[in-house]
């Protein structure tokens, strides 16, 4: 080996900024090897510690990771017992920032690949000059100080992200419930105006979750429709009173403007698209199945699930309510009435989930009776 270079002092800076002496394993059966580098390294301002065997520098990795941890290990390949390959993933299991360089006099191509392949920064052929093994000791270092910094960097920005999606996520829930405040006071409102269309919206709502949730739907989505139902009479705030509280039947003029409030409940909903698959459910709620709805004239498929379950349940509640030009229909006579109108307005699944659902409810109203 070459001659002793000048000492100089050899730090690694940590996280708080403070510089530290940087701590070598040197791992190697033959003695002479071990001094020689061991002295070395120590004249350029290393901390060094050595091992004559495999088992014995896991002993000492394991025995110091967690109070003064070594930044690097210099280690032998061939060795009797542990050698050099079996050395690599145990010490990187103890400490995965460990920057282990491999030496060897054996030039061996496939060991030299299974070396990096396993984790090894480096690997060097003995004999080696002592001041050309120091830059790779440096370079290693070096290396392994900027992947450090690098998993550091990426942990902040995961945890910022973190941080801020949470925010976001938060801002987004306090947005929605304000949103669904207002339009639930412009819907209280606009029932207001008819005593007849009083808690309409909070019913079909109601039934309208239910019936989802008995169709196998997911939770958010039975969430989504129960919210459309809540919404989906929004745009009647635009309809005049006279014609909503009109006793008599409705002239074509009238009809066209009652149908209008589609219309106008999108206009108060769009700009709030965080309510997501919500819109398209309250868009869909007066489409039928054989293409006559309004306001877009969509048939069976093209009209969403959760239109198709808001129809029937608006249907239904209608039907059954008490209005200024008719009295009330029984549960019986409107699922009768509505049944004759299955495949033209109506989706004869959420029909059928219907039915199951009013009798489901008569039961227990009798049960408890």
């Amino acid at each position: 080996m070459a001659p002793l270079p000048t000492p100089q002092s050899s730090f690694t800076v940590h996280r708080g900024g403070q510089p530290r002496e940087t701590r070598i394993l040197i791992v190697d059966d033959e003695e002479t090897i071990r001094v020689a580098l061991g002295k070395f390294f120590k004249s350029r301002g290393y901390e060094v510690e050595a091992a004559d065997a495999g088992a014995l520098a896991i002993e000492r990795l394991r025995a110091e990771v967690n109070v003064k941890p070594f930044m690097l290990m210099l280690c032998d390949v061939r060795m009797p017992g542990m050698n050099g390959l079996e050395i690599l993933p145990a010490a990187l299991g103890i400490d995965p920032d460990l920057a282990i360089l491999m030496l060897t006099a054996v030039n061996d191509a496939p060991t030299a690949t299974e070396a990096l392949t396993l984790g090894a920064y480096d690997y060097l052929m003995k004999p080696i000059e002592l001041p050309a093994l120091h830059q790779a000791v440096e370079r290693a270092l070096h290396k392994r100080e900027l992947q450090i910094e690098q998993r550091n960097v990426e942990r902040m920005i995961r945890d910022e992200v973190a941080q801020r999606t949470e925010e976001l996520e938060t801002e987004k829930l306090a947005l929605r419930t304000l949103t669904v405040s207002i339009a639930e006071t412009l819907i209280n409102a606009m029932e207001a105006k008819d005593l007849y269309l009083k808690g309409h919206s909070q019913r079909v709502a109601e039934m309208a979750a239910s019936i989802a949730d008995s169709l196998g739907l997911d939770e958010d989505t039975v969430e989504a429709v129960r919210l459309a139902g809540k919404l989906a009479d929004v745009g009647k705030i635009g309809i005049r009173e006279e014609v909503l509280n009109k006793p008599d039947k409705l002239t074509a003029e009238e009809l066209e403007h009652i149908r209008s409030h589609v219309h106008i409940g999108m206009e108060i909903l769009v700009p709030l698209r965080h309510l997501g698959e919500v819109l398209e459910y309250v868009h869909d709620h007066h489409e039928h199945v054989n293409g006559k709805g309004y306001p877009r004239g969509l048939s069976r498929d093209q009209i969403s699930l959760g239109g198709r379950i808001l129809c029937a349940c608006d249907a239904y509640d209608a039907l059954t309510s008490k209005r200024a030009y008719r009295g009330a229909m029984t549960p019986e006579e409107t699922l009768e009435h509505l049944g004759k109108h299955i495949g033209t307005m109506f989706d004869d699944r959420v029909y059928e989930a219907l039915c199951s659902l009013v009798k489901q409810k008569r039961t227990l109203v009798f049960i408890e009776n």
